[in-house]
């Protein structure tokens, strides 16, 4: 290895120097007091778990995205996890033991083996909040609610001048994981013999909304008419509002569950919109966002430009079933760094910190100019300015400074 190669980060993983630090950390702050103000109680759960407690429960996604280690003490399997939503589930279910409504949340890095998109990193820092015991859609809208604060935040906190609008660009993607069973277990009811890799395949065309590959692969089966245009349209039930009473036509024969789904997301549209009325709602039963362990309503929030999803959630009862109380759950998690890099995009040197704001104090020799000097940089830092001593060549740049007039320190304008 060559010395220049000693200093190379894996692929995809990433440091965060001073600048985007420190705004980061602006950032983590301004979300954990919101999720303050909502009623949700911070919990930091631990980096590594035993694979046993880590990762049952979760799915086959979250444990290929694990990385896995051997405890040296132990000799236990253990894992680094790779997100933070399934061991909030645990603290729930039984380090609190909670009977009631439990709000919990979270701010921490999680560990991805392979990176969720191209340019994304395999080290978010995950962001989140849980809302547990509340099986009602009342508390599926809160965390909808509660992401859109969140963004709302974010951008109100590092964008100076205050006239992105986020909002205005924002679309929401509804959709539910019954809709997707029910098909699901229509399918495997008509053609039970069906090869796995075939149905994998069917899914796999409509997600993509593929429309010849999709007729190609249902000329091979053998299923009636009904199942068969449920299968065709199913890539069509994309758009807004509208979308659900179609849905409720083509999907109501599939039963109770499916009907049930439907009447939840046109109440869930009903009252986000009344609450957000910039926001666009959109509607694409084909496609299921999130984990495995979801299991009702399912949401992403995108805006204008950007193909990733900025924030996601939904919710997953019953995870915490493992650790022996079947909870009911929903939430919203999101990657910090990349929320950062799409507002600093937007923002262009909005949310650079910038050296108008820091405050020069010189270094001095005298012991009675340093001890009345020492006194005002300290009331300076208590009343939240940024004060730093530059009197060395090569110091941080600053805007104003600090210098003593007739015996009393001066801030001024450099």
């Amino acid at each position: 290895m060559t010395s220049a190669d000693r200093w190379m980060l894996p692929e995809g993983v990433d440091e965060l120097l001073p600048e985007r630090a420190a705004i980061a950390e602006q950032a983590r702050r301004s979300v954990l007091d919101l999720f303050k103000f909502w009623g949700y109680q911070l919990v930091i759960p631990p980096l590594i778990e035993f694979t046993d407690s880590l990762l049952i429960g979760t799915g086959q996604d979250v444990e290929v995205q694990s990385f896995r280690l051997t405890d040296q003490l132990s000799g236990k399997p253990m894992a680094v996890r790779a997100d933070i939503t399934p061991q909030t589930a645990r603290i729930d279910a039984h380090s609190l033991n909670t009977q009631g409504v439990r709000r919990l949340c979270y701010a921490g890095s999680v560990l991805h083996t392979r990176p969720k998109t191209l340019m994304a990193s395999r080290c978010p820092i995950q962001v989140g909040a849980e809302l547990y015991g509340d099986q009602s859609i009342a508390a599926d809208i809160e965390v909808v609610s509660l992401m859109l604060e969140t963004l709302t935040v974010l951008e109100a906190s590092f964008i100076s001048n205050g006239e992105l609008g986020l909002l205005d660009q924002l679309t929401i993607d509804l959709g539910h994981v019954a809709i997707d069973q029910a098909i699901k277990a229509a399918l495997a009811e008509a053609m039970p013999d069906l090869d796995s890799d075939d149905t994998t395949a069917l899914f796999a065309a409509i997600q993509r909304k593929s429309q010849p590959d999709l007729n190609l692969l249902l000329a091979d089966l053998a299923i009636d008419q009904d199942l068969m245009m449920i299968f065709q349209q199913l890539p069509t039930l994309c758009g807004g509002v509208e979308v659900l009473a179609q849905a409720k036509s083509l999907l109501g024969a599939l039963g109770l569950q499916v009907n049930a789904a439907i009447d939840q997301l046109t109440q869930i549209a009903e009252c986000i919109s009344a609450r957000f009325p910039k926001v666009v709602l959109y509607f694409d039963l084909a496609e299921i966002h999130g984990y495995e362990y979801h299991t009702g309503l399912v949401f992403a929030a995108y805006a204008d430009g950007n193909g990733l999803a900025l924030a996601n959630g939904g919710r997953y009862d019953n995870i915490g079933q493992v650790f022996g109380a079947a909870r009911s759950a929903t939430g919203f998690n999101a990657d910090l760094k990349a929320l950062l890099a799409f507002l600093q995009s937007r923002a262009g040197n909005g949310l650079s910190a910038q050296a108008a704001d820091i405050i020069a104090a010189p270094n001095t020799n005298n012991a009675a100019d340093d001890a009345s000097l020492w006194q005002a940089v300290s009331a300076l830092r208590q009343a939240g300015e940024v004060v730093i001593f530059n009197g060395q060549q090569g110091a941080e740049p600053a805007g104003r400074q600090l210098v003593n007039r007739d015996g009393q320190w001066q801030v001024e304008i450099l």
